[in-house]
């Protein structure tokens, strides 16, 4: 669902930018900050009376240092770009966000979005050594550098992760990079009745860390892979070749284990089924789907999923999920081939789920009736810190106002 707007700017420098909003604020125009747009169906949508400020426009590798393991890249750079120039020098940043070939760097932070394989080298946060940022009246903050480990106080940097364009508009990130895992192999295996929970319990326990290891019920037209009476899973692992020998002897066995019979193995496009896997996190059914998002703990992984997807299915909803058995975040899907049918339902929905998982967050969705929702379910203990920075950074409210948590 993307809008209409009264006017739309795609500024191609930072001066522009900072003149841009600059007038803005001072006239008292509305902004609203968008990137590939790969991620709209977070939060509330822009009313439409605002000045929609496109940043792709701003993008490219300013500096990238190899050797130094850093790179700084313009906030419009997608991440299929930044992906290919690192490959190049066998790195790379997990940055895990849905289509990379648009997604952007400074949307990707700016949503503060969270990848499958964070357990493993880091939140996209941790990654940041240092930014440049644009603010509501147009001034230029910077904070850190391009070295890693320079930061004496609290970090600047990390404090606009996730605050969803709100702060300022984030138009130049530097990271430390990671030295490419050396082979990569992906796993898919139908789970026959009874051996879910037995599954799920042998890929928490191997002794080599997967990179990914997904749980999931549905999707059936985004995922590949056939799927047995409770689900499949998928794993990925990324190891040198001998750990990576060792590490599919350890996998096949652990799910032989768990009573699953048969387990397919890709080793060519490993990559690319992640990559089709995180696009399905935020798939639509055109405007006949809604997903949350909910983040809870990896003991609780299973629990959680099944009662999420048992309220979807309460209101003969068609329901998918993704549980992310590393991490713990749970990503349910409600679909109606019905528009209408899912319309009348949409609110009780939601009201239900968040009765039992009160944190639950839309990721995506085209319908309608979304802005009614609790898009962002409860609010969060510190809020009244949260309001207080919108206040001090944006105190005329002119950066994305009213689409961040309760209404900031």
């Amino acid at each position: 669902m993307t809008p209409q707007t009264a006017e739309r700017a795609a500024p191609k420098s930072v001066e522009e930018l900072c003149a841009l909003l600059a007038r803005c604020d001072r006239e008292g125009t509305r902004v609203a900050v968008c990137g590939g747009e790969t991620l709209r169906g977070m939060g509330f949508p822009p009313t439409g009376n605002e000045l929609l400020v496109q940043t792709a426009a701003l993008k490219g590798i300013v500096a990238y240092g190899p050797a130094d393991l850093t790179v700084a890249v313009r906030g419009g750079t997608t991440l299929k770009t930044l992906a290919s120039r690192l490959k190049r020098e066998r790195q790379f940043l997990p940055l895990d966000a849905p289509k990379p070939g648009h997604a952007t760097v400074g949307g990707t932070l700016a949503a503060g979005w969270l990848g499958p394989r964070r357990h493993r080298y880091g939140r996209p946060r941790d990654l940041l050594i240092g930014s440049t940022i644009v603010l509501a009246d147009g001034t230029v903050a910077r904070a850190g550098g391009m070295v890693v480990k320079n930061v004496a106080g609290y970090d600047m940097s990390r404090f606009y992760v996730g605050s969803f364009g709100t702060l300022g508009v984030l138009v130049q990130a530097n990271f430390k990079t990671l030295p490419m895992p050396g082979a990569a192999r992906a796993f898919l295996a139908p789970l026959p009745e009874g051996t879910r929970t037995r599954a799920l319990a042998q890929l928490r326990a191997l002794a080599v860390e997967p990179s990914v290891a997904l749980w999931i019920d549905g999707f059936e037209k985004e995922i590949s892979g056939d799927a047995g009476a409770e689900g499949r899973v998928f794993v990925l692992l990324e190891h040198t070749e001998a750990l990576l020998e060792r590490a599919t002897r350890d996998l096949r066995s652990a799910l032989g284990r768990a009573g699953v019979p048969e387990t397919q193995i890709v080793d060519a496009r490993a990559r690319d089924m992640f990559d089709a896997i995180l696009d399905a996190y935020v798939s639509t059914v055109a405007d006949r789907s809604i997903t949350y998002r909910i983040a809870t703990m990896p003991d609780r992984l299973e629990s959680c999923a099944i009662e999420a997807r048992d309220v979807v299915r309460r209101f003969a909803l068609d329901a998918g999920v993704i549980a992310d058995v590393m991490n713990g975040d749970v990503i349910v899907r409600a679909s109606r081939s019905d528009t209408r049918d899912l319309s009348l339902k949409l609110q009780v929905l939601d009201d239900a789920l968040h009765q039992v998982e009160p944190r639950a967050r839309v990721i995506a969705g085209d319908h309608p009736v979304r802005p009614a929702l609790r898009v962002w379910g409860a609010d969060p203990p510190a809020i009244e810190r949260m309001r207080a920075l919108k206040s001090a950074f944006d105190p005329h409210a002119t950066l994305n106002p009213g689409r961040f948590i309760s209404g900031i």
